[in-house]
């Protein structure tokens, strides 16, 4: 597998969600179409062949 070696990425998963998507924009996430109530988002930062190096779990509610 060819990769870049500066090249790394976030894998985001919402809800314990079976996937997850990755972002390497460096832009802000915005997450849409959450219901209302409690949610967890796991941020983890990749290199470039996928392999976490840090990660951060952020909890919050959603108001009705």
């Amino acid at each position: 597998m060819d990769v870049l070696p500066r090249v790394g990425h976030v894998h985001i998963t919402v809800d314990d969600a079976t996937w997850h998507f990755i972002d390497a924009s460096g832009e802000t996430v915005v997450l849409v179409g959450l219901a209302p109530g409690p949610h967890r988002v796991l941020f983890e930062l990749a290199d470039p062949t996928h392999r976490a190096i840090d990660s951060q779990t952020v909890r919050f509610i959603l108001p009705e």
